[in-house]
């Protein structure tokens, strides 16, 4: 079941400046865009109720608008809410969220609550979108893809954070790092992250179904569904926000945090290895969003470490041999 009804918001830079805009046009239709400046639309939801109707006032009133054809080579999308300045958003998420690894179960409603393991993946312009390249390190151990829900946060100018919507993403990692040794995650975790520009309006959605389809070589080399929304959760959603947003280092005023609520099992579980080149698609069927991006194995630079140096005495030694 598809929700073409739900609002969405979403940003862009058009002509050299930024834009925003209302909905998901189809290919080759025509789209108003309305002029907004670095911020504005993160202002928006601090000083509204985040609705459709006062979103649009704040943003629209008075703005420059143009109106263009989806698809024009002059338009490129934006994360949602994603700040020009570096280091003004974050990207985070949860481990083990899912129903499926607690055995079907979910968290005691009245019981003590039990954070899950949380990551950092990065900043928010390492944020990759639909259509570009998800860099790997040059050796990954056993990389999955992670169809995800993506809560979107800003917080104003006390450090509050204000729930402006939801996105999806591809968390990407190696999870054959992560098993060899889990005190390895923090280097699984360094593979890009791809996110829709699409913000959805509203709550978290309680439903979200697709189809991962990976190509290689022209080919279908594996497919699957998965389910990725909160009725898919061992841990609330809610419940799992609500305790990162007790740490002050992600409240910091202006500050964009995107959260990952963790995926579903996934080629991996099946016995599939990506390889270099494979194309990942996400095919959000719950709420008509597809997306892809090709995976890309990246060796390392020459190695620039000066070398150590000598031990004491050696010289000594060295320059009287």
């Amino acid at each position: 079941m598809s929700s073409p009804h739900l609002p969405v918001l979403f940003e862009a830079e058009y002509g050299g400046a930024r834009h925003v805009g209302f909905g998901r046009p189809e290919d080759g239709a025509r789209q108003t865009l309305h002029r907004v400046g670095d911020g504005a639309v993160a202002a928006a939801f601090v000083a509204t109720d985040g609705s459709e109707a006062a979103l649009r006032a704040a943003l629209t009133e008075g703005a420059e608008s143009v109106v263009v054809t989806t698809g024009d080579p002059g338009l490129r999308l934006l994360p949602p809410l994603l700040p020009t300045a570096s280091g003004k958003a974050l990207l985070s998420g949860f481990m083990g969220t899912h129903k499926k690894k607690w055995g079907g179960r979910t968290a005691p409603v009245d019981g003590e609550f039990t954070p899950p393991k949380w990551f950092f993946k990065g900043f928010g312009d390492w944020v990759r979108l639909p259509g570009e390249d998800l860099i790997v390190p040059g050796r990954p151990v056993a990389l999955i893809e992670e169809p995800e829900v993506a809560l979107v946060y800003v917080n104003d100018a006390d450090g509050t954070p204000h729930y402006a919507g939801y996105t999806f993403g591809n968390d990407l990692c190696d999870i054959g790092l992560h098993r060899r040794d889990p005190g390895y995650n923090p280097y699984c975790k360094l593979c890009d992250t791809a996110l829709t520009p699409w913000l959805f309006l509203g709550p978290p959605p309680r439903t979200v179904t697709g189809r991962v389809t990976i190509v290689r070589d022209g080919a279908t080399a594996w497919e699957g569904g998965f389910d990725c929304g909160d009725d898919a959760l061992y841990h609330r959603g809610q419940d799992m926000a609500d305790h990162l947003f007790t740490y002050p280092a992600v409240r910091r005023p202006g500050l964009v945090n995107y959260v990952l609520l963790g995926a579903d099992e996934a080629s991996f579980h099946d016995g599939f290895r990506i390889a270099d080149g494979d194309r990942v698609t996400i095919d959000v069927k719950s709420h008509g969003v597809t997306f892809d991006n090709r995976v890309r194995f990246v060796s390392p630079a020459p190695h620039t470490t000066p070398a150590a140096a000598p031990a004491p005495g050696t010289e000594a030694s060295v320059a009287g041999a």
